[in-house]
């Protein structure tokens, strides 16, 4: 082969890749996705707590989503296996559709059980949208993941401005039945994720590596890298989960009312996923264990404002620090998870990872309003301080351990 004709066939190959044009899709897919959720972030508390009989039971609708991100952790991962990234993806953003017209019918119908329902397709749709991270990864270079994995992300800045606002638009469409046009707002979202979806170009696996199931998933498992990012990404959004869901109840107790509440969530978010722009980089240049560690010191920072005191400069203040926390750690996470897999090993071993976040993230959803509402804004605050010395110890111990090991 010719130089001439070498020099083409690469040129070629590099606008065959379709990593950019995957990640801007799934960009904009986390984007409408997760303006949805921050739709339900902002309202679903208020919601349950205007429609249930037990106030203790306001946050239980956000829990019971968490929980059934947990449960479509593997189903998805593997019918995705099977049928392909895009397929699987389509599938999810449907189960999104229903979600936001039962939430819509729930509302109309002042059902508190209903509502609850709801959030079992929401749930299932967002085990999908977790995925859309990893996927991003797929067609990626080693060098190029922890950019596209954050890139994704950052779609998220959309969702960080256009969440609250959408809520705080769509909460009076149908008055005076409060909040039905929201969840209407999100069954559109998931329709506009459904048409993004059917661009997108992953390959999926080829026969030889859908018959090789690589290492069992228990070797997979103990793996130090392994345990370390399961602990980051679990641990940060277990924290984030917890303090931010009882944020809003915390506020409308301290006097604060609804739009308040919604501008420090939209700060919140923005925190949340404006890092994503450098977050890649930044792991790319320090190594993902230190960025974690940064991470788990913002969220402890979090926490010690908040135990401050309730004006809105301190609710403020600790979301923002709490968005960045939890970018750090889960960025950084989800990076050191994609260096414990083969291709054949992604769908089982990316399926135990959000699995046990979400199941951590569920824990915290379920605990925040008993614990707010029991106990106090002070407890939900210290109740996450123990877990998350434990992800920072954890870090501190692999970053060591990577550091000791023989070049």
């Amino acid at each position: 082969m010719t130089l001439a004709a070498d020099t083409a066939g690469t040129v070629a190959d590099r606008r065959r890749d379709p990593t950019k044009k995957n990640v801007l899709l799934l960009a904009l897919c986390q984007a409408l996705s997760m303006s949805g959720n921050s739709v339900i972030i902002t309202v679903s508390a208020l919601v349950g707590f205007s429609l249930a009989t037990d106030k203790s039971l306001a946050t239980l609708p956000v829990a019971i989503q968490f929980t059934f991100t947990m449960v479509g952790a593997f189903p998805a991962a593997f019918l995705m296996r099977r049928i392909g990234r895009r397929a699987g993806f389509s599938v999810g953003a449907v189960l999104g559709i229903a979600g936001g017209l039962i939430g819509a019918w729930a509302i109309w119908e002042a059902d508190f059980w209903l509502f609850m329902a709801a959030s079992i397709p929401m749930g299932l749709f967002n085990s999908f949208v977790q995925y859309y991270r990893f996927a991003a990864a797929d067609t990626a270079s080693e060098a190029f993941k922890p950019k596209a994995i954050s890139l994704v992300l950052a779609g998220g800045v959309v969702a960080a401005v256009a969440g609250p606002e959408l809520a705080k638009w769509s909460r009076d469409l149908f008055a005076p039945v409060l909040f039905a046009g929201s969840y209407l707002a999100i069954a559109a979202l998931a329709v506009v994720v459904l048409g993004l979806l059917q661009f997108i170009e992953i390959p999926r696996l080829t026969a030889a590596q859908r018959a090789d199931h690589g290492r069992p998933l228990g070797v997979i498992a103990r793996q130090p890298t392994f345990i370390v990012a399961v602990l980051s990404a679990a641990i940060g959004y277990g924290v984030m989960s917890l303090v931010m869901t009882a944020t809003p109840l915390a506020m409308v107790d301290c006097g604060f009312d609804f739009d308040t509440a919604a501008f420090v969530i939209q700060w919140h978010a923005l925190a949340m996923f404006v890092p994503s722009f450098f977050t890649g980089s930044l792991i790319a240049r320090f190594g993902a264990t230190r960025i974690i560690l940064v991470g788990a010191v913002l969220n402890g920072l979090c926490l010690a404002i908040n135990l401050t005191g309730v004006e809105f400069l301190q609710f403020w203040s600790a979301l923002v620090l709490l968005g960045l926390g939890w970018n750090f750690m889960f960025i950084g996470g989800t990076t050191l998870a994609t260096e414990t897999y083969s291709p054949s090993e992604r769908a089982k071993t990316q399926a135990l990872n959000d699995f046990l976040v979400f199941t951590t993230v569920a824990v915290a959803a379920f605990s925040s309003g008993a614990l707010h509402s029991s106990l106090g804004w002070v407890a939900v605050n210290l109740g996450v301080a123990p877990p998350l010395m434990l992800a920072a110890a954890a870090v501190v111990w692999l970053h060591l351990r990577r550091t000791a090991a023989p070049a």
